[in-house]
């Protein structure tokens, strides 16, 4: 007996493990101390268990424990990164490379650095997959450029970029190179070092730990990342990031990755397994299904899908006892189309068809198939009811048929 509702938004934000909130517990009460506070033994225990914490979540990247700074998640991460090194580097530069398909943390921290005039900024395409070319890239920069940032996998398709090319590109033209990974770690191989990544944000709440904690990698040496904290007052983490340090949540976060890490060979596999069900059960019952994102280099639990003739809200209404989104969390209170939909060249009418299934740990092929079963029930419906699928049906070309003013 499949359990309603169904839970597959999983790239907005997963539950907690229980194995996580276990190792979060004790740091409410008995061990509250201040992290800071290093007079005492409540302190020194918290100290200690961040330092544990750190180094869980350095491991996963590749990384130094030192070269973790601690945030309020990957938002605050990607501002720091980017509105940090452009200031920091101001007297050298003031040119950023990024894509139309970042998140809107990346997006929205670049256009706000044009406003102010502190910056310019290139955004560049993505081919029909969502995918950047590293060549375009390399035509993109100039002797201003200051900074890369593309993200390792889109929160919305799950293609995922060609970072360590990007990577050597920056490397070998000595810029910095900024890479949200938030959709990533976890879920695929992730190793900065190999990558040449100098700085990438990271957060919890989307590997199974708590949500309102994040972090930034910032390379230590060869080469040294630098940059200007936006946030100041006591000088914690390196002085990077001023503010009391959300010990619980950190806990929970390295919690979070010591328990990926473990699973993530494993898991990745029974998440295509499940994507490739899901995929298989619904284009083998409609027509019409077109997916979004690249057909292999892209997340193991991710499936986007447009249903030509079909309104995306409609179908998510349609199907309220599951719980999906035609788009990424930080952009469902629009009704404009995906931008990031929009940016492979499909149009406006098969962008607001789209959705994404996000699947995650805790779901089962029992569920897989129960939603399987209300996506095409419901396509259906949608489509009985639409005048559009039919005239396609019977052969109509749409995109040229001249419509009568009433």
């Amino acid at each position: 007996m499949v359990k309603l509702p169904i839970y597959m938004d999983n790239h907005a934000t997963t539950p907690v493990d229980p194995r996580v909130l276990e190792a979060m517990l004790p740091y409410f009460n008995g061990r509250f101390g201040n992290a800071a506070s290093r007079n005492h033994s409540f302190g020194w225990e918290a100290e200690e268990a961040v330092d544990k914490a750190r180094t869980s979540i350095a491991a996963i990247i590749g990384a130094k424990p030192k070269e973790i700074i601690f945030t309020s998640g990957a938002t605050e991460s990607d501002n720091l990164a980017i509105k940090g090194v452009v200031e920091f580097y101001k007297e050298k530069g003031n040119h950023v490379i990024t894509c139309v398909t970042e998140h809107k943390a990346v997006l929205d921290s670049c256009r706000a650095l044009e406003r102010q005039g502190r910056a310019t900024v290139t955004y560049l395409p993505v081919d029909r997959y969502g995918m950047v070319d590293p060549d375009d890239v390399r035509r993109a920069i100039t002797d201003r450029t200051v900074l890369i940032t593309i993200m390792w996998a889109n929160n919305e398709i799950g293609t995922i970029h060609p970072v360590a090319e990007i990577g050597r590109i920056a490397r070998e033209k000595g810029i910095l190179f900024h890479c949200d990974a938030v959709q990533a770690i976890g879920k695929v191989p992730v190793d900065a070092e190999a990558a040449g990544i100098d700085l990438m944000s990271l957060t919890a709440h989307k590997i199974y730990g708590p949500k309102g904690v994040g972090a930034l990698y910032v390379r230590s040496k060869a080469p040294r990342a630098r940059l200007s904290p936006i946030i100041d007052g006591g000088g914690h983490e390196r002085g990077m990031r001023s503010g009391t340090l959300n010990v619980p949540g950190i806990v929970g976060f390295g919690a979070a990755c010591e328990t990926a890490a473990h699973e993530m060979a494993e898991e990745a596999q029974r998440m295509t397994d499940l994507r490739s069900r899901l995929h298989a059960g619904i284009c083998e019952r409609l027509d019409d299904v077109h997916l979004n994102g690249h057909p292999t280099q892209r997340l193991p639990g991710n499936l986007n899908l447009s249903f030509a003739y079909v309104e995306g809200e409609s179908l998510l209404m349609g199907i309220n006892d599951v719980a999906v989104s035609s788009g990424s969390a930080c952009t469902s209170a629009t009704l404009e189309p995906s931008y990031v939909i929009r940016a492979l060249g499909v149009s406006d009418e098969l962008a607001h068809s789209s959705i994404r299934f996000g699947l995650g740990r805790f779901n089962t092929a029992e569920e897989v198939d129960y939603v399987t079963e209300r996506v095409v029930k419901e396509v259906r419906r949608l489509r009985e009811m639409s005048p559009l699928y039919e005239m396609a049906k019977e052969g109509i070309d749409l995109k040229s048929f001249q419509w009568k003013a009433q």
